[in-house]
Formats: C-alpha cells, sequence, structure tokens
C-alpha cells in the first residue's frame, strides 16, 4: 500500500526552544511505515503559508504546522477549504488553537497524536478577507499582541510583563457594532471576536465557544476600576470571565465592527493595520484539523 504524504513546516524562531534537532525527531516518532515525511523550515514571514501552498498543489494530505499562533495561522490560511487537514505540533509563546484542539503541548506526545490521529472540520472566522482560526481582536488585547510582538523576548512571563506595563496608561475605546443586523455602540477595553474558547496560555475569552456550531463569539469587556483587574485576571485563567459584571458575549455570523480612530488589531496575536470598519463573517466547517483519535475538542 503506498504511503500517505506528511509535510511538516516548522518556524525555527517560534517560542524560546531551538530546533535543530526537531527534524531526526519527528522522523524517530512519526510512523514511517506509514507516512511519506518532508520537512521544511521557515525563513520568513509568509514563507509558512507559500510552503503549505505548494504542498497542497503537489497532492500532500497533511500539513503540520510546527509553531505558534502565527505559523498554525499562516498554514491554516493555506490549508483552508481544501481537501487537506492541518496539524499542529505547538511550539509558541500561546498555541490557543492547539489548547482548544487538546493537542499535547509536549512535542514528542504532540507527534504521537498525529499517528492515530481523527480529522474533523471546525469552523474559522474572516476579517476584511483576511482569516482567523482562534480569535480576532480590538482594544487592549490589539495592543498587547502589537508590544509582543516588537518586544525581543519570548515566554509567558514576557507576556505578563507587558500586559502589567500596557495597562497602567491603557484607556477604553468607543466602538459601533453590528452583529447579525443588529446595531448598537458600546465603550470596551477590547473587543474580542472568538472562534475557539482562549487567546492562548490558557486564558479563556469565551470559555464555552464551539469552534464548529457555525457562530463566532463577539465578547465585550467594559471599563471597570483598576483595583479589578486581577480579579478579572484571575477569571480569565479559570474560565469564568463570563460571571463578571463588566463582560457580555452576544454570538453571531455576521459582524462589523467600527473603531473611532484606526488602530492595531490583531488576528490569533498577530498585529495587523485593516482600517476602522472591520467585516467579520464565520465560515462554518472551513477548515479539517487532525485531532485525538475520540474526536475531543474544546
Amino acid at each position: 500500500m503506498a504511503k500517505e504524504k506528511i509535510c511538516f513546516i516548522i518556524n525555527p524562531i517560534s517560542g524560546t526552544r531551538k530546533k535543530d534537532a526537531w527534524p531526526e525527531i519527528i522522523h524517530r516518532i512519526i510512523d514511517a511505515s506509514r507516512f511519506d515525511i518532508r520537512i521544511f523550515f521557515t525563513e520568513q514571514a509568509g514563507h509558512a503559508s507559500e510552503l503549505a501552498g505548494r504542498q497542497i498543489d503537489e497532492g500532500v494530505p497533511y500539513i503540520v504546522a510546527v509553531g505558534g499562533d502565527g505559523t498554525v495561522n499562516e498554514v491554516a490560511m493555506s490549508v483552508r477549504d481544501t481537501q487537506a487537514a492541518m496539524g499542529i505540533v505547538p511550539c509558541g509563546s500561546g498555541n490557543g488553537l492547539a489548547r482548544h484542539l487538546h493537542i499535547p503541548m509536549k512535542l514528542t506526545e504532540a507527534l504521537k497524536l498525529i499517528n492515530n490521529a481523527s480529522v474533523i472540520s471546525i469552523d474559522y472566522g474572516v476579517v476584511n478577507s483576511r482569516p482567523f482560526f482562534c480569535t480576532f481582536g480590538a482594544g487592549f488585547d490589539a495592543r498587547i499582541s502589537h508590544a509582543f510582538a516588537t518586544n525581543g523576548k519570548r515566554g509567558f512571563m514576557t507576556y505578563v510583563s507587558i500586559i502589567a506595563r500596557e495597562f497602567i496608561s491603557y484607556r477604553s475605546r468607543k466602538y459601533k457594532l453590528k452583529i447579525d443586523g443588529n446595531k448598537f455602540k458600546t465603550k470596551a477595553m477590547m473587543v474580542t471576536i472568538a472562534n475557539s474558547a482562549q487567546y492562548g496560555n490558557n486564558g479563556y475569552i469565551s470559555p464555552y465557544a464551539d469552534i464548529t456550531d457555525g457562530e463566532l463569539d463577539v465578547c465585550i469587556l467594559r471599563p471597570f476600576p483598576k483595583f479589578r483587574a486581577v480579579r478579572l485576571a484571575f477569571r480569565l485563567l479559570h474560565k469564568s470571565i463570563h460571571k463578571s459584571p463588566y463582560y457580555s458575549m452576544i454570538k453571531g455570523k455576521k459582524i462589523v465592527l467600527t473603531q473611532k480612530c484606526e488602530e492595531n488589531v490583531h488576528l490569533d496575536g498577530e498585529p495587523h493595520t485593516m482600517g476602522k470598519k472591520l467585516k467579520i463573517k464565520i465560515v462554518p466547517q472551513g477548515l479539517k484539523v487532525l485531532v485525538q483519535k475520540d474526536g475531543k475538542i474544546g
């Protein structure tokens, strides 16, 4: 029987670990009796998407992103709406989609999962024609993603220190929202459109998000007293942000978010500038992914 082709796309600078030895580990753990293994390292931003697209054109059915949320986003951009399926070996700072899909954080365990994985289809979102697969955000979380991206250090503690620093000076913004035709205005610290439950690092912005329900969760965090910040951070990390009086969530399929001024936004943790008016929609079941054999996600 012919072997199935599988491609691993490794981002060498994601996370904090060196990856020189990872090709040898991949060859040691991935079932060579089943898979014909291909391995590539990315060289610059956008290269992961380019590599994935070429492999799909050559008929490779499994494309594995080895990196953080940015690498996953790039690979998924090419895999979406095709017959190929994306695997994830998480090694970034947040690993939001991987955590939602219950993919192990350890390299060897994530590789072992691939040998016996199931393929399921999940939703993804689109903002002004650009896809996201985990979360899209405007406001404070976008400020953090920009500061983290331009910081020379990686890791969870760097993320925490940036949040503490930026929180001191950040002020809430005014937004206009239209969700499935219903219009309203709000003042918010941030507006996050969640496909999956968390940003990453087990920070749950929409604890009960369903990545297969054909809807997006519009999460609004309204202004709050600064002394409440620690309590809100605790809720974010313990799946209880939805219990806060400063939080609300509305489900929708088509969303228009209008900022008063053009500011940074983020897609899957990567900062972008996309204008003041942001048109967002859900694409149901548009991405095939490799998950645990029992299909457990969320």
